[in-house]
């Protein structure tokens, strides 16, 4: 029997695209009802553990509600807005009786007091340390902008907690490709530095639907096994 050779480099296993059987799991799972199941603006209000929680992370603004939105093909399902700080609260939605996904208040930038954003990062920091159901987090870069102070104490923050997150890039059809790239690279130049990240980083659009369905395929693989018929 030959030698099959050494495994392929674990860089570029991690960087392999979803392929059609994920890529259709994903289709299924997100094509399931998703409801909204809680609003919580404090710890003793969050729903029972059970499902595994994929969170979405990102600042005031960056486009948290327009992916959930387009994730699960409901215009309405999180609420979208030009105002920096609407969310204001960790929305939880529960799709297709495998998984929660959880839509965070915006860090950075918002139009509220300081006092609230203090009591928004309090909860935030005791939610993702303290949430045994959380699987994995999401946060989301402006393709336009890259990481931000902000986004980079977010991912210390999720580094220290030992939590698993990706970097995912939005309002990618808003930059010209060559700048869109340059934005990839450098934020995963930064990855390496980061050991709870995952090395990939995807580029998304609400608007265009890319990356979408990528994206779907790789959160379904942290769902709860489907029930057998």
């Amino acid at each position: 029997m030959s030698d099959p050779g050494p495994d392929p480099d674990p860089a570029e296993r991690l960087d392999d695209a979803p392929d059609e059987a994920a890529v259709e799991d994903g289709r299924r799972l997100f094509a399931q009802d998703c409801r909204f199941v809680a609003g919580v603006a404090s710890l003793d209000r969050l729903p029972a553990a059970g499902l595994p929680e994929i969170a979405f992370a990102g600042r005031s603004n960056v486009g948290k509600s327009s992916l959930v939105n387009a994730l699960t093909g409901r215009q309405t399902l999180a609420r979208t807005s030009n105002t920096p700080g609407r969310t204001q609260q960790l929305n939880f939605f529960a799709l297709g009786g495998r998984l929660l996904l959880v839509d965070l208040p915006g860090y950075g930038y918002a139009k509220v007091s300081k006092a609230q954003v203090a009591d928004w990062t309090r909860l935030l920091t005791r939610y993702l340390k303290g949430r045994a159901t959380l699987s994995s987090a999401i946060v989301l870069v402006d393709s336009r902008h890259g990481l931000k102070d902000s986004d980079r104490a977010m991912m210390a923050d999720l580094d220290g907690a030992a939590v698993a997150y990706r970097v995912v890039l939005t309002k990618a059809d808003k930059p010209k490709p060559a700048a869109l790239a340059a934005v990839r690279d450098a934020v995963a130049a930064e990855l390496v530095h980061h050991p709870a990240a995952f090395p990939l980083v995807q580029a998304t659009s609400a608007e265009t639907g890319e990356g979408i369905a990528e994206l779907r395929a790789r959160l379904a693989a942290l769902a709860a096994p489907a029930a057998v018929a």
